[in-house]
């Protein structure tokens, strides 16, 4: 590349207008943006009852959705220390918060539009304690 040393008046003009307004350069940055979906939204369940929990998690479940988050991890425990079992009304099982929650999800028609999957959290995400509820891209 050859370079010039001495410019023309007219190039000094033509670059310094160009300085000005650079308007037809593309700056990828700021034009190629999508909508960014935010990765993951953690809530912990310890402490609520049955059905504080599942209206919790239909707010929740709702807030993601319209936040544009990809996922939801549920801390529910692991049920060691329910009280359910002093209940005869009460199912050993399924009033653990870690098999109702999804079972309130599949069971609400409009909630369950929304999710692709929900299954056990990774261990380092809580294993049993924990359920991991990826939402559709909507």
């Amino acid at each position: 590349m050859i370079k010039k040393k001495d410019l023309s008046q007219e190039d000094k003009k033509t670059w310094e207008d160009y300085i000005k307004d650079p308007s037809d350069i593309y700056d990828k940055d700021t034009n190629n943006r999508k909508v960014l979906r935010k990765e993951r939204f953690k809530f912990d369940l310890h402490g609520f009852t049955l059905d504080d929990a599942n209206k919790k998690v239909r707010q929740i479940l709702l807030f993601c959705i319209e936040k544009k988050y990809k996922e939801l991890l549920l801390i529910t425990g692991k049920g060691l220390h329910s009280t359910s079992h002093k209940d005869a009304y009460i199912s050993k099982d399924l009033g653990k918060l870690k098999y109702s929650v999804p079972e309130f999800i599949k069971s609400d028609i409009e909630l369950n539009k929304l999710i692709i999957s929900i299954k056990e959290a990774k261990v380092k995400d809580g294993g049993e304690g924990a359920i991991l509820i990826k939402f559709k891209n909507l």
